[in-house]
């Protein structure tokens, strides 16, 4: 699990060294990035279908090898558009692993010790997007952007080893068909959404293609819903949302992914672009919040067991608010300790509240719908992880350009009230021939500060509308079950 998503960020530290490699524009490398989402979303559905035909564990084993082939390959690739194809079938057993790992947590361990169990699979979900930048980045500048690829090979012969020497490999179920209408509404409907979603800031929000993916998506997706609810097999069971336990978990995971991918984009982007610190630097300032989920996880997993996941959720969410609320004051001039101390509270409450709100949601489907939650769950991650990045990012790109005119004039007002053009233009010679510096040079100097303080002015906007979603989601995490699960005296689900 944890390999599976540390794989969507570290690629992300690559990108500009495959595109100097590859000799290729920025639009054409970012389909890197993209095809593998949208691969992703496409596959993810039928994870829940093909983990019961083959069997949990054998399905594990299955995709877990051709991850690590995929990812050789990956390393392999020679241009651009083998890339490309190489990510697609990379990422085919990459969306299969999440879905059948987190079935099979369910299907192994009591449910009075799920939690803990649940902590230590969420650090696949937490801990590997945060330190993805740290380790890309050191590969990156210190070996090459290839081994980001080939270190997935041995740790995936090795997991595929340990799974058939330690866990269950029994014969999976035949007797449901595969839901053809259900799947291609479902991957259609994804599959719009993810491509409107990552190319709507290339495209524009408002062109035709763009709102035709979104329209597509929209109908698509409740014909899903019109499907699932007719079939006699169908390929998710769209009935799980009837238990308000796990439509809030659902909400609630939302609400943390928006938090937590967009804080990991656009901080990186600050510390570089406007502080100018370098990737791998970058990625060691991040390192520390991502050590707090990482050993926090496992804590809070206990936590749930013993009080259940309403207290974490609420406490966790508070101090994520708060922690964000803080972000709010940044400044071009902000110190970097400050923002490690801020990131590292966030992730305290990142780390307390994440698997306690899955886990609860989880449990409180009926454990023959566990398979079809978790993929709704791996589904829910992705797509709300892309579109709260969107939406952000156009209103941070709002705010800028906002922020931009209304700078860029009061500048132009001061500099018409303060002289003349042609005193401008005597006092610029005056200044050049006292050494001192160039007037383009002046202009292209201001306009690179007015640019950084508009950025970090949208930046801060953007935190204080975070704010209010997490603030949200503490009012939704008081409706959570509070106490512990009740003990069943063995597996939460027996394999048959």
């Amino acid at each position: 699990m944890f390999m599976s998503v540390l794989d969507v960020s570290i690629v992300n530290v690559a990108i500009p060294s495959m595109q100097k490699d590859f000799g290729v524009t920025t639009d054409q490398i970012q389909w890197v990035s993209t095809a593998y989402s949208l691969a992703l979303g496409v596959i993810v559905p039928a994870s829940a279908w093909l983990g019961e035909r083959l069997g949990l564990g054998r399905a594990y084993v299955v995709s877990l090898v051709f991850f690590g082939l995929g990812s050789a390959l990956c390393g392999l690739a020679w241009d651009i558009n083998s890339m490309i194809v190489f990510r697609i079938l990379q990422a085919i057993p990459g969306g299969i692993i999440p879905v059948v790992a987190l079935s099979m947590v369910y299907r192994l361990v009591p449910r009075e010790k799920i939690g803990a169990a649940m902590g230590l699979y969420g650090l696949g979900i937490v801990f590997a997007p945060a330190v993805g930048p740290t380790l890309g980045g050191y590969l990156v500048e210190y070996v090459d952007w290839r081994l980001i690829f080939f270190i997935n090979v041995p740790i995936g012969i090795i997991g595929a080893i340990a799974a058939l020497v330690w866990l269950p490999l029994p014969k999976g179920s035949k007797g449901k068909r595969f839901d053809y209408l259900g799947f291609a509404t479902v991957a259609s409907g994804l599959f719009s959404l993810l491509l409107a979603l990552s190319e709507g800031e290339s495209w524009g929000w408002t062109s035709y293609p763009v709102l035709i993916l979104f329209t597509v998506g929209a109908l698509c997706l409740a014909l899903f819903v019109v499907i699932e609810l007719e079939v006699d097999e169908p390929m998710l069971n769209v009935r799980v949302f009837k238990y308000w336990a796990f439509t809030n978990s659902l909400i609630l995971i939302a609400v943390l992914s928006v938090g937590l991918f967009g804080v990991l984009f656009f901080i990186p982007l600050f510390l570089q672009q406007t502080q100018g610190l370098g990737a791998f630097d970058t990625g060691l300032l991040l390192l520390p919040q991502a050590l707090v989920m990482g050993v926090l996880m496992p804590v809070a997993g206990r936590i749930y067991d013993r009080f259940g996941p309403r207290w974490p959720a609420v406490i966790g969410l508070s101090i994520l608010a708060l922690g964000t609320w803080m972000l709010r004051d940044l400044s071009v001039d902000s110190s970097w300790s400050d923002l490690r101390w801020i990131l590292m509270f966030r992730a305290i409450g990142m780390g307390l509240a994440m698997m306690p709100i899955m886990t609860g949601g989880i449990s409180a489907v009926p454990p023959d719908q566990v398979s079809g939650a978790s993929a709704f769950n791996n589904v829910t991650q992705r797509t709300a992880a892309a579109m709260g990045l969107a939406a952000l990012t156009a209103l941070l790109g709002s705010k800028e350009a906002q922020q931009l005119s209304d700078t860029g004039g009061m500048m132009g007002m001061m500099s018409g009230g303060s002289t003349s053009g042609a005193g401008a233009a005597a006092a610029a010679s005056s200044a050049g021939a006292s050494g001192g510096i160039s007037p383009m040079f002046g202009q292209y100097m201001s306009y690179t500060q007015a640019q950084a303080s508009s950025f970090v002015t949208a930046l801060d906007n953007l935190m204080i509308v975070t704010t209010a979603l997490t603030v949200v989601g503490v009012v939704l995490a008081c409706f959570l079950r509070s106490g512990p699960a009740p003990k069943t005296g063995g597996p939460a689900v027996v394999e048959a």
